[in-house]
């Protein structure tokens, strides 16, 4: 899952690109309104941790203007005010929650796990398709209730298709979920992964629609 981190305090943004690197988050970060709102217009994401308090282009005006051209990803608010106009003020503006510094990075991660989990429908932090599960919390999956190993960028592949059961994603959405905008992926790296995965999962699982992507499923009852 990609994470557009907006924050211009250098240390706590390092501080939060390594915590959500470790969790398995994709993570481009950016210091400035001005580049934040660009890179939200252009750029695809599964949420984004937006500081209030920014240089060049604050973060309200941010929020107003990647909702204006459409954008729809999940949006917490990160601010050292703690006022509750100013919450209110921040989900009206298009905010999906909203957390007050200083704040416990384990709160923020159960905050982004669970935006994330709304935005697609989904409600367990279990996500199950068939016999297969991905604990989101502990960063898990497993196959018929027995664990199996897979490489981070085969887990970051299978995280957002289990998100998005029965949709069909090209490669190139594929691809924007799971490399960051400074990555240079192969064309073909895509479908290496999706080899990998359909090893390691049941047979039919993830399906090919011919022209348009893949789209993750339970196989057919026999």
């Amino acid at each position: 899952m990609r994470i557009l981190l907006v924050e211009d305090e250098l240390a706590l943004s390092a501080q939060l690109v390594s915590t959500l690197e470790d969790e398995g988050y994709v993570v481009d970060a950016v210091t400035n309104g001005s580049d934040a709102l660009h890179l939200g217009c252009e750029e695809s994401f599964d949420a984004a941790i937006l500081d209030l308090g920014l240089p060049q282009l604050d973060g309200l005006s941010v929020l107003k203007g990647w909702r204006k051209v459409g954008k729809t990803m999940p949006v917490i608010i990160l601010t050292a005010r703690d006022s509750w106009s100013e919450k209110v003020t921040g989900i009206d503006a298009g905010a999906d929650d909203y957390l007050g510094k200083p704040f416990h990075m384990q709160e923020l991660l159960a905050r982004l796990r669970s935006v994330i989990r709304r935005a697609t429908g989904q409600i367990d932090p279990v996500l199950s398709c068939g016999a297969v599960a991905l604990d989101t919390l502990a960063g898990k999956v497993t196959v018929n209730n027995l664990p199996i190993t897979l490489t981070s960028h085969e887990f970051k592949l299978l995280s957002w298709l289990m998100h998005h059961p029965g949709e069909v994603a090209s490669r190139t959405t594929l691809s924007e979920h799971i490399y960051s905008y400074n990555d240079d992926p192969d064309s073909n790296t895509i479908e290496v992964f999706i080899a990998r995965l359909r090893k390691k999962l049941p047979e039919g699982m993830i399906e090919t629609v011919r022209g348009l992507g893949y789209r993750l499923q339970p196989p057919p009852t026999r």
